[in-house]
């Protein structure tokens, strides 16, 4: 009996030696070499990013990548964030579909952030501030219907915020500031709850040519554009004034020319 139990309990262990490991996803495998490809690392702080580690980079729940967090064998977060990165971000980021945090924060990333990030279906949180973007938010943010923070503040993004964005529902959390950023803050964004906002005033400041609640009215355009008015209408009205005196002061000296003529014509005969 004991010699059949033995027999069972190694039968047991070989078979679990042969099992796989959690076979990697092919799209968490593209996702991350693109992103390496697309990344510059000066401080080398992502050594272990190769190829042999995105080809199985999970297994359940233990990760074997730096920065990467797994659930399932999937990359369920992404958290590479003040490591003195530079480079772009890929658009094949939208093959890490179980995505749910993507967090590059406080990097040197440059390049536009790419419309393709729609196809993070489960993304709750995109925190990409303090980084050098440029370009316009893509409006396809909004069909990642999950999000909950959106942080894209201390970057060089411009043009208006999508309208769309204030479609996400779910959307708690949500920083614009310090970009250069233009147009009106969209209604959908800035709706009261109460008597607060859905988001404050410091979400879009340090936009210049953003405008609208919650921020302050911008007394001082429109006092520039008051001053405009009184300058241009001061200057017309002192036009009329100066050609008025002009054609004053000559009739009057024709006047008295004609005055002159006439005396000396008498004079003479």
């Amino acid at each position: 009996m004991v010699i059949l139990r033995l027999a069972a309990l190694l039968l047991l262990l070989a078979l679990s030696t042969r099992l796989p490991r959690f076979a990697s996803d092919p799209g968490d495998e593209l996702c991350l070499t693109r992103l390496s490809e697309s990344l510059q690392d000066p401080g080398r702080r992502l050594s272990n990013w190769t190829k042999s580690t995105f080809a199985a980079p999970c297994n359940g729940f233990t990760s074997f990548l730096g920065g990467a967090t797994c659930n399932n064998g999937r990359i369920y977060k992404l958290s590479l964030s003040n490591l003195d990165l530079q480079g772009a971000l890929p658009a094949n980021l939208a093959n890490c579909t179980s995505l749910q945090a993507l967090d590059l924060s406080a990097n040197a990333l440059t390049g536009p952030i790419p419309p393709d990030l729609q196809g993070l279906v489960n993304l709750a949180v995109l925190n990409l501030s303090s980084n050098r973007l440029s370009g316009q938010i893509p409006p396809q943010l909004a069909l990642c219907a999950y999000l909950n923070v959106i942080d894209l503040h201390n970057n060089l993004l411009s043009g208006p915020i999508p309208q769309q964005l204030g479609l996400l529902v779910r959307l708690s959390s949500f920083d614009v500031s310090n970009n250069r950023l233009e147009g009106q803050i969209p209604g959908s964004l800035s709706n009261r709850t109460g008597n607060l906002p859905r988001f404050n005033a410091s979400s879009f400041e340090g936009n210049k040519g953003l405008f609208g609640y919650p921020l302050a009215p911008m007394k001082n355009k429109g006092l520039s554009v008051l001053a405009i008015v009184g300058i241009g209408l001061g200057s017309g009205l002192a036009s009329l004034v100066l050609s008025f005196t002009g054609v004053c002061i000559w009739l009057r000296v024709t006047e008295r020319k004609m005055t002159m003529e006439e005396g000396t014509f008498w004079i003479f005969r």
